[in-house]
């Protein structure tokens, strides 16, 4: 695989351009037409569906305050992601890149950017989880401006690792196409996609790994030991959907980069041409397919928390003094207000409670 192929997610493609042999005319538009139809599929499912999310977060901010920030942030990742879709079906069907150097330089950044966001916002997600559990009055005192400034710590940090690329694109004349490729030399660009690989898969991977092994081990302890301590710990289900929402990603993302890591450290792999570009199809669609499927889960989350919130926040007041109290019906379609910052408390803190929809 060549050097231009590992310039991103976007750059795939590349690899048809440099290809020794080229693939007839009906096989090429065979293959382009069906990349290009379920790219754009994704897109609009995928578009739609984060827009969604975003909207009602954005309805329901108290209630759902303490997952508030970290959904927000994995929603807009994947929407500016998938916002990437048009340009890679345009350039897919015309073979060649018409976006201009700054093209290149925003496309392939926003790749990267997006991509440690997500992850990074997972992690954290994910740790919070494990302190909530395992240490529940640190939980319930962090503050959403605590949460708010974590999320945004981790786009400072994806913005930093994605900030070389940036730099180092260019758009480059290859005969009759243009290119976007780095200008540094194929050993600093092999260094620095082993990097990114390490920060966007195997760290973030370790740390999740190790925040849900304990997880697991303080749950199979207290089964252990009696009924009835095993309810002092939460029901683990919306653990089980951040987990699965980590586990996605790594299924989308991790072919996607071994292939590029393939290509960086065995350059003369004995692939014929049209293997090699059904690879780079099918490892494109693949991270795409993360941010398209994600809504269903973030819905899933959402809606699980306010199932187990909802208990907590029409549950009457404790009669300390003679006080009277008028209970209103809330409208359809609107969320119901969060009456302290003690019932807005993480979802692994509330017991479980009989289904039932908090927002619709």
């Amino acid at each position: 695989m060549a050097l231009e192929l590992a310039t991103g997610p976007n750059m795939s493609f590349n690899g048809s351009w440099t290809s020794p042999t080229e693939p007839s005319f009906l096989e090429d538009l065979a293959a382009t037409g069906t990349l290009g139809a379920v790219l754009s599929a994704m897109g609009v499912v995928g578009v739609v569906g984060n827009v969604y999310t975003l909207v009602v977060m954005c309805r329901c901010p108290r209630p759902l305050a303490p997952l508030h920030a970290y959904v927000v942030s994995l929603a807009l990742a994947d929407l500016l992601y998938l916002l990437g879709i048009p340009f890679i079906v345009g350039t897919y069907g015309a073979q060649d890149w018409h976006f201009g150097d700054v093209g290149c330089r925003v496309l392939f950044s926003l790749d990267f950017l997006t991509m440690h966001a997500s992850i990074f916002t997972l992690t954290a997600m994910s740790s919070e989880r494990y302190v909530a559990v395992l240490r529940p009055l640190d939980s319930v005192q962090r503050s959403g401006g605590y949460r708010k400034a974590l999320v945004l710590g981790t786009w400072l940090l994806a913005l930093l690792l994605t900030l070389p690329m940036m730099l180092v694109i260019r758009l480059v004349s290859r005969g009759p196409k243009s290119l976007c490729l780095p200008s540094w030399s194929p050993g600093a660009h092999r260094a620095y996609l082993t990097l990114l690989f390490v920060t966007s898969i195997a760290g973030p991977g370790v740390v999740i790994g190790l925040l849900y092994g304990r997880l697991a081990r303080a749950y199979w302890g207290l089964q252990r030991a009696s009924l009835g301590q095993v309810r002092r710990l939460p029901s683990p289900r919306g653990l089980y959907l951040i987990l699965t929402i980590v586990l996605l990603f790594w299924a989308c993302f991790l072919p996607f980069w071994l292939w590029q890591l393939l290509g960086q450290y065995c350059p003369a792999l004995p692939l014929a041409p049209g293997t090699t570009r059904l690879v780079n199809y099918l490892t494109t669609c693949l991270t795409y397919t993360n941010s398209c499927l994600n809504p269903f889960l973030y819905t899933l989350l959402t809606r699980n928390y306010k199932e187990h919130l909802r208990p907590r926040l029409h549950a009457p007041r404790p009669s300390g003094r003679s006080r009277t109290t008028h209970s209103f019906p809330q409208p359809r379609g609107r969320c119901p207000p969060a009456t302290s910052s003690q019932q807005a408390t993480e979802i692994i803190l509330v017991p479980r409670a009989t289904p039932g929809a908090a927002c619709t």
